[in-house]
Order: structure tokens, then C-alpha cells, then sequence
């Protein structure tokens, strides 16, 4: 039998949405981030919608999910596509809205593990680090022309680097073509006091990768085309439920539902009374915290990378 990972926060997840599912049996779920199917096995385990769209820029995943959820009662729709493409995919579908669309954000578990894909340093590989390796530029090739200004920008902004500029310029003195070179580079050109900070826990090249996989798959820009469709496509009643693993994600998935969830402005002199004020199409759905859900200790315990999740919804009130 096949091993699967556990899904992070895959119980609060699937109990957010279930409501919304059960309330439109008839409508359409989206998983735009199917991983291994871990989370569309826990909503199937809680009601039954109409079908259930799972998509993944990653053919890997896909066939993961495939042999996970085989012989599902629920029909299923698989998809290699990137969140700005769910539009497109639900237009094809003749799927103008659905109930629920649920992400779990960021790089998988598989792909970490997954040591000839060069999203680690605990294995030596090429850099490469696309989540879909049908298409894009590899680390490697970015790094083989990339200057030492551009660079440093790019850590500083995907991976809130202090050290950008000196690591930087480490970096392009060496051009590393490997997760290793990449992170001995790094290490050695991080200072003491820095290396320091981070603890015995934290290698001195976590926020370096991270800041270079998520440049090169576009990662932040494919998430703001995920928060502007994905509310847009909910019926009324409808939820969308998305787990985040760093303040970057975060950072824009808490100011979207935010914004989502506040009311036109009106202008004060207007004379209208309070029933008579536009009303927010959106809101956090009752009982559920504004601040969002994390893993609780015991789940922290079964599944380490659950440490820094964290789990936002949006329910669609009004048409």
C-alpha cells in the first residue's frame, strides 16, 4: 500500500468547508492544490459534492492524488494547471460557481522530500526547484546570469533576508549549480552574529531557498490570481479555506479576506439609514477566529512542518 503524508490541518480545514458543501450538495468543489489528496479525502470523508475539480501544477502530485482518491464515489476532475488558469478551467467546465475551493500554499511535503527536485539541502541535486518541471527556468539557470543587486532584491523580498547583499554576492562569485554548493555558499557567507540568531534549528540557507523557489515559480503572483478569482466564484454561502506556511502568504491572504469583508464606503452626508448601507459580500464565517486557525500541539507533534501553518477562510453572505 502506498504512503501518503498527512495533510496539515486537514480536520479544521474539512470542518470549515463542510458546511458550505452540505448546503449546496449540487455545487462543485475546487482543490486548487491537491498535493496528495489528502485534504479532498478529508471533505469526502465529511458530505458529498456534486464533483470535486483537483488541480496541481505539479504532474507528480496529480498522480499521487489519482491513486490516493481511486474508486472515490464522488466524481473527480484532475487538472495540471497554476491558480491563474482556474477561471479558464472552471469556464471549460461550464462551472460559473462552486461551493467551496480549498489551498494548502507553498511547497509540499512531497517536493521537500523529493530530493532529485532540488527544493532541499538535506540532499544534494541540481537546483532546480519548479514545482511544475514541464516549464520555467531552474535556480541553476537563474543563478548562472543573475547580478549581485538583482539578487539581493530578490532575497530581501521573498525571503526577508537580512543578509541579503553579502550572501548575494557570494552567491555570484560561485554560480552553484547544486542544493549543496548553494547551501555551503550560503553558510559560509552568512556572519557568526546572523548564524547565531537562527539557532541550532534553522540552517543558515532556509530563507535563501525559499526566497529562490518562490521567484522562480511565481509563487506570489500565481496566489494574488488564486484571492481574486477564487471569492469571485463562490455561490452565496460558499467558502474558500487557505492554509499558509510563511508571513508572505499570510501577509496577503489576511489582507484580501479583509478587504473582502468590508463594506462599500458611502459618503457620510448621504441620508441613509443602517439598513439602508451597502453590506460586505464576504465575511469571516461565524465562530471561526479572525485570526485564523493553527495546529495544535499534539498535531505540531505528529507532524512537525504543521509548526507555521496557518489557516484562513472566507465565506461569500451576499450575491
Amino acid at each position: 500500500m502506498a504512503e501518503f503524508h498527512v495533510s496539515v490541518l486537514a480536520e479544521q480545514l474539512s470542518a470549515a468547508v463542510a458546511p458550505a458543501i452540505n448546503a449546496h450538495p449540487e455545487a462543485a468543489v475546487v482543490d486548487a492544490t491537491c498535493g496528495a489528496g489528502g485534504h479532498t479525502a478529508a471533505i469526502l470523508g465529511r458530505g458529498r459534492p456534486a464533483r470535486v475539480i483537483l488541480i496541481d501544477r505539479d504532474p507528480a502530485a496529480l498522480a499521487h492524488a489519482r491513486t490516493r482518491l481511486a474508486g472515490s464515489a464522488c466524481p473527480l476532475e484532475f487538472r495540471h494547471a497554476r491558480f491563474s488558469e482556474l477561471g479558464k478551467i472552471l469556464d471549460e467546465l461550464q462551472i460559473p460557481q462552486i461551493s467551496a475551493l480549498i489551498a494548502d500554499v507553498g511547497v509540499s511535503s512531497h517536493q521537500l522530500d523529493a530530493g532529485e527536485r532540488g527544493f532541499s539541502f538535506r540532499a544534494d541535486a541540481p537546483l532546480d526547484m519548479r514545482m511544475d518541471p514541464t516549464r520555467g527556468q531552474t535556480v541553476a539557470e537563474l543563478l548562472a546570469t543573475i547580478e549581485v543587486g538583482e539578487l539581493a532584491e530578490l532575497l530581501r523580498r521573498f525571503g526577508e533576508e537580512a543578509e541579503a547583499r553579502r550572501i548575494a554576492a557570494a552567491i555570484v562569485a560561485a554560480r552553484p549549480e547544486t542544493t549543496g554548493a548553494l547551501a555551503s555558499v550560503v553558510e559560509n557567507a552568512m556572519s557568526g552574529r546572523a548564524r547565531r540568531a537562527l539557532g541550532k534549528r534553522i540552517h543558515p540557507a532556509t530563507k535563501t531557498f525559499q526566497a529562490l523557489r518562490i521567484f522562480v515559480n511565481a509563487e506570489l503572483d500565481e496566489l494574488e490570481a488564486l484571492l481574486e478569482v477564487g471569492p469571485q466564484r463562490l455561490c452565496v454561502g460558499g467558502r474558500m479555506a487557505v492554509i499558509s506556511f510563511h508571513s508572505l502568504e499570510d501577509r496577503m491572504i489576511k489582507r484580501r479576506f479583509a478587504a473582502l469583508s468590508r463594506a462599500p464606503q458611502v459618503p457620510r452626508e448621504l441620508p441613509l439609514t443602517a439598513a439602508q448601507l451597502p453590506k460586505a459580500s464576504y465575511a469571516v464565517p461565524a465562530g471561526f477566529p479572525r485570526k485564523g486557525v493553527q495546529a495544535d500541539e499534539a498535531e505540531r507533534a505528529r507532524n512537525p512542518r504543521s509548526r507555521s501553518a496557518r489557516l484562513r477562510v472566507i465565506e461569500r453572505v451576499m450575491p
